[in-house]
């Protein structure tokens, strides 16, 4: 066998991350960013992925595996489900990586993902670490690999970070991809694992499929765009396209969207359909925008026949009526908006947008009459919340009483302009990766002007089972998806979040 020159790892981080909601209600997706560095670097030389969190593998057995492939490079991709949870995925991986070298010192490890993006110093300052790269990593990872590690031909490699006597080193700066067509052509599904059939140890979010098991796998998940040509002040996705060494920039001064061709994305997803994958997830940040780019995907959907039940992200200001019909028959079922908060000023105040209440309940009644269904995605703890603008966006997410809703704390998270406002303004910030992640016992949000992180979480975790066991929404449930998708509401209601916040 030829000699294995970069293993892709994706870590494990679901039980602490998810708590008891990782057993059978969160999602597992397809590393998506492992399989694009994969498939772009497999044209240079030889990879493999380590997918451990669709595995549920144990640091142990990843450590195991790891030293029976002896890969030249070891490359940690840390991206989350959420594209804005990256930081959470760092729970697995240094834990894993911390492992790793404590079995074999001489094992080559780079950090590679958002969370690196954010803050490439304070992960380069790990000593389990050896290199970070910024952005995507591909113009790092193709120079880097023909390297023999030596520090006169560490210095040439762009966009990379290392230590000399644990100095940190950042070279000049690495661009991000302009051809995605050519330098990210696609995904590597072949390296994934699977039990008895391509991507069946991966599952949908349970709502994708009507809250019940069927169809949940096998699922995949892809994106035709990167970025966002947005700049929300809680957001962090547009960390993905630095190409600076200026720490003081946020995810805001990166932003702008680059595209695949409808032609080859429409290539890929026959891919998966040959692999009898019906339930897909855009992965966008915002696919109904550019109507450049959606219609002659969904167009071509339809034309080739695939039988798919996909999500994809919009704004509330993006949705058009006159495309409605068209996602819809192409196998959009879900639509998800960032509703964020239900007051007008909190919204303003994080560069959300000016739509006012009744634009939302229009544009949610607008999706809803082409029999799309609508997640909608809700905040609690921007700087500017209260108890009673919390109240005024429960309330409005009682009102709309979509067919799903996430419910978020707010957190500042690495890289987001919202991460900087709270440093400068000595906010309590977390400190653990684990206090990131929205659903772990560790969560720790933010503190706004006016109430504690403390108050914030309570009213979050009430906020939830008031909406998911509340008459109106269940009677929408059983009327639109049936009394089993009723009936397994109501029992992943019973599960109650553990909090440290809250526990005293």
């Amino acid at each position: 066998m030829s000699k294995l020159d970069i293993l892709f790892i994706n870590p494990n981080s679901s039980k602490k991350a998810y708590q008891a909601l990782a057993e059978t209600y969160s999602a597992i997706e397809p590393p998506t960013w492992s399989l694009l560095l994969a498939k772009s670097l497999s044209k240079i030389c030889n990879v493999a992925i380590l997918d451990c969190d669709a595995l549920r593998m144990s640091d142990e057995k990843a450590v195991e595996e790891i030293e029976y492939l002896n890969p030249k490079l070891l490359c940690f991709v840390i991206y989350g489900q959420n594209p804005n949870s990256g930081t959470t995925s760092m729970i697995g991986a240094e834990s894993l990586a911390k492992n790793i070298k404590e079995a074999n010192k001489n094992f080559k490890i780079i950090f590679i993902g958002s969370h690196t993006s954010a803050l490439p110093l304070e992960v380069l300052s790990k000593n389990f670490i050896d290199y970070i790269s910024i952005n995507e990593g591909v113009e790092t990872l193709r120079q880097l690999i023909n390297t023999n590690f030596e520090k006169e031909d560490l210095k040439k490699v762009n966009g990379l970070g290392y230590k000399i006597e644990n100095n940190p080193i950042l070279t000049n700066p690495s661009q991000t991809v302009k051809n995605l067509d050519l330098d990210l052509p696609g995904y590597s599904w072949d390296l994934l694992p699977y039990n008895n059939n391509p991507l069946d140890l991966y599952r949908a979010h349970y709502w994708h499929t009507y809250f019940k098991e069927k169809d949940r796998t096998p699922f995949a998940s892809i994106y035709t765009s990167l970025g966002c040509q947005f700049k929300c002040n809680f957001c962090m996705i547009n960390i993905l396209n630095r190409n600076s060494n200026d720490l003081d920039k946020n995810a805001a001064d990166f932003k702008g969207m680059r595209y695949w061709s409808p032609e080859f994305i429409l290539e890929q997803i026959g891919v998966l359909a040959d692999l009898g994958v019906k339930t897909l997830r855009l992965a966008d940040e915002m696919f109904f925008l550019n109507k450049k780019y959606y219609i002659p995907i969904l167009e071509g959907i339809i034309e080739r026949g695939y039988d798919l039940n996909m999500w994809a992200y919009a704004r509330v200001d993006t949705v058009r009526e006159d495309q409605l019909e068209l996602f819809k028959k192409a196998g959009i079922n879900w639509l998800a908006l960032g509703i964020e908060a239900g007051n007008q000023n909190v919204r303003l105040d994080i560069e959300k947008g000016k739509f006012r209440d009744i634009n939302i309940s229009d544009v949610v009644k607008l999706i809803q009459k082409y029999d799309i269904n609508v997640l909608g995605n809700y905040m609690f703890g921007f700087p500017e919340d209260d108890l009673s603008t919390m109240n005024e966006t429960l309330d409005l997410a009682l009102n709309l009483n979509t067919e799903h809703a996430n419910f978020y704390a707010t957190s500042a998270l690495p890289g987001s302009p919202l991460y900087f406002y709270a440093k400068e303004n000595n906010w309590d910030m977390p400190m653990e990766y684990e206090e990131f992640a929205f659903l772990s016992y560790e969560c720790k949000p933010l503190k706004t002007n006016y109430i504690s992180a403390k108050e914030v979480l309570k009213f979050r975790d009430q906020a939830w089972h008031k909406y998911f066991e509340n008459d109106n929404y269940l009677k929408l449930v059983l009327k639109k998806f049936g009394p089993e998708a009723m009936s397994n509401i109501k029992e992943m209601s019973k599960i109650k979040l553990n909090r440290k916040l809250l526990s005293n």
